[in-house]
């Protein structure tokens, strides 16, 4: 046998193996050696690509090589459908349809699968494309990531030319298991949908192999009009006999029951026939069996069956006239991207947010929404105009989970700008995600001195970040070193500052001197480097600046790596972080400030009862034992308490000094405990000193 000739029984062989086991379950060979014939073909097509088939079974293995998904005119209307939300208004489709076209029509019924749209280009029975929707006339060329589905055809058992719309999507049980596999929980998908979509712009199909994506197939365009079935029940029924996957929990409305069961049976289409009657009856049953399913849906499709009909009927710029999707979830939760906004975080990452019509959504007003990175929009197709359905992750972020209609101005997916929006820097691309590599960026200034203050860091009252543009626009703050450097008495007179801000923000500063050196770790707004892992860190002996910069000069990962939950990874962040000589310069200031830089700095804490643990205090007023205020903070602090400058619904105790205004109607409003000075200097077991020579003294 020379090697065309095995390659030919091989393809055929293999092929035969594939549409048994993927079409009916059937295993005719063990996998070692399905495994063992699939490695022979690969290494015969490698040394002679000349003879490899165009639909070979090893298409469905996928390549290592990193895929680009060229962008590709569609030949076929790709378009959004007109939405309906409740029972009544796809009647009036059926209603106003059959009086337009002045005869009886029927309806054919589809569940709207919640995935990837697609449109699969065969020429001459083999698939030479696979398309996403894109903006509905142009699309982006995923075909190598698609030929590893095992239920798209490679080939079509007739030499026919025709374009096949579907939709890509994950089962329920899938999905489920997939994101069980994945460790970590940010890189967990946030739904089936979402996952697929990921998938189809694997880089490498290799990778897209090991998902299993499905598709259902449901509409099919012929190049040839006389080889068109005349009507969708026929288009269904020709679609399966060439090996596609069509989903048969399919309804199909008639003037009567009969009428519809009659013309399912006579396309051999298995369906729920209804009578027009009936429409609330299938809605009200589709609703109810939605959770049980085994994918995803969002609604139901309702489309006039006889084509010639559609052919009259035609399309606006936006939709076809003779279809109609039914929405289960109410209108509320979508909303139009007006505009996409690039922000510079404190890291330097590039950040897309989305800015949308207002929409109510759990309760409030919802006006921007994540999009988290240039692959995300990619994922979605996303661009300026289209209506896109927003949910709140975890009750709290906003997030643009899909698009649900397209834009009517023909704008594409959007892109990310090449360079920094705010210093104009060429931005680094690493892994998902987009960078500015320049540390001087203003923004990525002011968002380390934001992060730094805040109320979950150092915790410096009235230094937020609308002080910190105040006061870096003035030349008074350009570092977090700056905040200990300078003196802001000459603050006063700057825009919406006077004396009494300037004097509060001096006091805030003077108050954050006490914090202890795992929040002064964690506020140094390293990459990962929060509270918990600062916390990791402090317990596993590194409880000094002295000890990290030490460890990471000698530059031995393994002494991080070891650390409960850090690994190799987080072991190098740390060592690159405390050999940066921007991160060396911040500790020396804040060294020469007098901050805590060592555990030692907080010995206090631990010699003290933690009878405040749990506790979140706020002080407010002026007091005779503490003076500044932030001596009580402390001494709350050394006692396990955690301290906060405003009154919230999380505050529990409100120590209040003389003068307090604000804090104190907010702490009644909200019915936190409000503490004296005398009652929480019995707290403390100390007794109020009684002042000598009319000065005011501390215990």
């Amino acid at each position: 046998m020379n090697v065309k000739e095995e390659i030919d029984a091989l393809t055929q062989e293999l092929k035969l193996y594939q549409d048994k086991y993927y079409k009916e379950g059937v295993s005719l060979i063990s996998d070692g050696e399905y495994d063992r014939l699939t490695d022979r073909l690969i290494e015969l097509e490698a040394a002679h690509p000349e003879l490899a088939h165009p639909d070979s079974p090893t298409k469905r293995v996928g390549s290592d090589l990193t895929n680009d998904f060229p962008e590709v005119r569609h030949t076929i209307p790709v378009l959004s459908l007109d939405k309906a939300y409740s029972e009544e208004e796809v009647r009036e489709f059926f209603d106003k349809s059959i009086a337009k076209e002045g005869g009886m029509l029927s309806f054919a019924a589809e569940e709207k699968i919640d995935g990837v749209s697609m449109v699969l280009y065969y020429e001459d029975g083999l698939l030479v494309r696979a398309v996403t929707r894109g903006n509905g006339e142009v699309g982006n060329d995923v075909t190598a990531n698609i030929m590893t589905m095992q239920s798209v055809p490679l080939s079509l058992p007739e030499s026919v030319t025709l374009a096949v719309r579907g939709e890509v999507y994950i089962s329920k049980s899938d999905f489920e298991k997939l994101n069980a596999m994945e460790p970590d929980v940010q890189k967990r998908a946030a739904n089936p949908r979402n996952l697929a979509a990921g998938t189809v712009r694997r880089q490498k199909s290799s990778e897209a192999k090991l998902v299993p994506l499905r598709i259902f197939c449901y509409e099919g365009f012929w190049a040839d009009r006389s080889q068109t079935p005349p009507d969708h029940l026929n288009i269904l029924a020709k679609l399966k006999a060439l090996g596609f996957t069509i989903d048969e929990d399919f309804a199909f409305f008639c003037s009567t029951a009969e009428e519809a069961e009659k013309r399912l049976s006579a396309a051999g289409i298995k369906g729920k026939a209804y009578s027009f009657s009936q429409l609330d009856t299938y809605i009200a049953e589709m609703t109810a069996a939605r959770p049980d399913l085994g994918y995803e849906i969002d609604g139901l499709v309702f489309k006039i069956d006889e084509l010639d009909v559609r052919d009259r009927f035609g399309y606006t710029e936006h939709h076809p006239r003779w279809a109609i999707a039914y929405k289960f979830e109410s209108p509320q939760a979508e909303a139009k991207l007006l505009d996409v906004t690039v922000q510079v975080g404190r890291t330097g990452r590039i950040t897309p947010v989305a800015e949308i019509t207002p929409t109510k959504l759990g309760g409030s007003t919802i006006r921007r929404a994540t999009l988290h990175n240039q692959e995300y929009i990619d994922e979605l197709e996303l661009a300026i105009g289209d209506t896109v359905s927003i949910s709140k992750r975890g009750d709290v972020i906003p997030a643009v989970e899909r698009v649900t209609e397209k834009n009517d101005s023909g704008n594409t997916t959007f892109r990310l700008p090449s360079n920094c929006p705010c210093c104009g820097s060429p931005l680094k691309h690493i892994g998902a995600l987009d960078y500015c590599p320049n540390y001087d960026c203003p923004d990525q200034v002011r968002g380390r001195i934001s992060f730094f203050a805040s109320s979950d860091q150092m915790d410096i009252e009235t230094l937020g970040p609308k002080t910190v543009d105040i006061l870096y626009k003035a030349g008074m703050l350009d570092s977090i070193s700056d905040i200990y450097r300078n003196d802001f008495s000459s603050a006063a007179g700057l825009p919406g500052f006077g004396e009494k801000s300037a004097a509060l923000l001096k006091a805030g500063i003077e108050e954050s001197r006490t914090r202890p050196f795992v929040t002064v770790l964690s506020s140094l707004g390293i990459a990962e480097l929060g509270k918990k892992n600062a916390g990791i860190l402090v317990n596993g002996g590194f409880d000094s600046f002295d000890k990290l910069l030490e460890a990471a000069e000698k530059g031995d990962p393994s002494v991080f790596a070891s650390l409960p939950g850090f690994g190799d990874i987080m072991a190098e962040n740390v060592i690159n972080a405390f050999r940066d000589p921007h991160i060396i310069a911040v500790i020396d200031a804040l060294r020469d400030a007098g901050l805590h830089v060592s555990a030692e700095m907080d010995e206090k804490k631990d010699e003290e009862e933690q009878i405040f643990s749990g506790q979140v205090w706020c002080a407010t007023g002026s007091f005779e034992n503490f003076n500044p205020r932030s001596k009580a903070l402390a001494e709350i602090e050394a006692r396990g308490g955690r301290t906060v400058s405003s009154v919230t619904s999380k505050t529990t105790h409100l120590l209040a000094g003389k003068g307090g205004g604000s804090k104190r109607a907010e702490a009644e409003r909200l019915g936190v405990r409000i503490v004296s000075e005398d009652e929480f200097m019995k707290l403390l077991g100390k007794e109020k000193t009684a002042p000598e020579d009319g000065q005011l003294m501390l215990f």
